[in-house]
């Protein structure tokens, strides 16, 4: 095909556009590399991967980090409910509770960094982290164009696997999904093009070792604990080479489970069955792509009853990060309404994250504070004037405690 000849400035970003993929599909194709020799160095001792590892330590560290917008109101109130169900421990120094500073987007863009080093140490020194909430900035924003703090972190500890569980008992619902968290369009989302005037262009990728250690974990999770269905959701029949690929492997890894019913679903047709109460409460375990998962975890969130109900884990083989599934919701600091922020999902988020740790007993105690509080409270948490506050919330959870 003959190449046509576009004005020099056009030209100037092809040319940039090609070396910068050059770019890009070398440091994934090193990148997946580096997995495969980590895995083969491991073993078949660490063959799933030890998603969700206990903690055995003399002492365990956990970080709390607030964010923006909302995140410092309903960190603070998660911090006093932390204090009250972890009282004996603290008083014994077997845990220690460390605020970490400085994790908001004014710091972020005054030190250039996603994260800033300061932080990311700080961080790096606990076991586990619960965070809060953080604002990514936009182009509206005419600010830096840094990255998510989100994606960073978890391309940083390489927190494989987004882990989010939904629950309406009354419904049979039991959903737990297990998004891939390092990789699809958001690992590559401040990598994209842009040709003057003409077009823009991301990527997405998807790897061969990223897809099989998130599809162990799924099958890995369901086989611990006693469920019979993964279902598999995709865009395959449209993004036939990085869907198509996520696909085929997952049905690779799903063949040495066979006792596990295993599905495959499209992502617009999952949607769907998320909200016909006719099925959904056939589905047990999801594994998707990232994009996907990010959405459709917020569409069970909603069903469950809002996206401020529900919690979320980020889990790689040597850390953990717990946070809510919401965003910053700066708008309701702008109006005045952060004191009706709803604190629920990241209590729920610090319930998984004291599993986790190995404290069952207080996990179980904070999730039984929780379903009460939300059974007696629930309704008025609505986030509007009038509402009841996120203090209220709080008080009520430790007074169930």
């Amino acid at each position: 095909m003959d190449k046509k000849i576009y004005s020099s400035e056009i030209e100037r970003d092809i040319r940039s556009a090609v070396e910068n993929f050059e770019i890009v599909l070398r440091e994934q194709v090193a990148r997946n590399q580096r997995m495969r020799a980590e895995r083969e160095e491991k073993g078949a001792a660490n063959k799933t991967g030890d998603p969700v590892p206990n903690s055995n330590r003399d002492k365990v560290i956990i970080g709390t980090a607030a964010g923006d917008g909302i995140g410092p109101i309903i960190m603070t109130e998660a911090e006093k409910v932390l204090e009250a169900v972890l009282r004996d421990r603290l008083a014994s120094g077997s845990l220690v509770l460390k605020p970490i500073e400085g994790f908001t987007l004014e710091n972020r863009l005054a030190a250039g960094k996603t994260v800033p080093d300061s932080v990311m140490a700080a961080m790096s020194e606990c076991d586990v982290l619960l965070k809060g909430p953080t604002t990514t900035p936009n182009a509206a924003m005419n600010t830096a164009n840094i990255e998510s703090a989100n994606v960073y972190l978890r391309k940083s500890f390489d927190l494989f696997a987004n882990v989010r569980p939904v629950a309406i008992p009354e419904e049979g619902i039991d959903w737990t999904f297990f998004r891939e968290n390092t990789e699809g369009e958001y690992a590559l989302g401040s990598k994209g093009e842009y040709i003057t005037g003409e077009l823009a262009v991301d990527f997405k990728v998807t790897t061969d070792e990223g897809t099989e250690r998130i599809a162990r974990a799924a099958y890995e999770y369901a086989r611990a604990n006693g469920k019979k269905r993964v279902s598999i959701v995709t865009k395959a029949n449209i993004m036939k080479k990085t869907d198509g690929n996520f696909l085929n492997i997952c049905r690779e890894v799903a063949k040495e489970y066979p006792e596990i019913e295993t599905d495959s679903w499209f992502i617009d047709i999952m949607a769907a069955n998320l909200v016909n109460k006719d099925i959904r409460n056939n589905f047990q375990v999801f594994v998707l792509p990232n994009l996907y998962g990010d959405i459709i975890t917020d569409e069970a969130a909603q069903i469950q009853g809002g996206v401020g109900t529900a919690g979320s884990a980020n889990i790689g083989r040597n850390y953990a990060i717990f946070e809510a599934i919401h965003g910053s919701a700066p708008r309701m600091i702008e109006e005045g309404l952060g004191e009706y922020a709803n604190p629920s999902s990241l209590l729920k988020a610090a319930v998984m994250m004291l599993s986790h740790v190995g404290y069952r007993d207080e996990s179980k105690r904070l999730e039984d504070a929780l379903e009460a509080a939300d059974k007696e409270l629930g309704p008025r948490m609505t986030g509007m004037a009038g509402g009841a506050t996120c203090r209220e919330y709080t008080e009520l959870v430790m007074s169930r405690l």
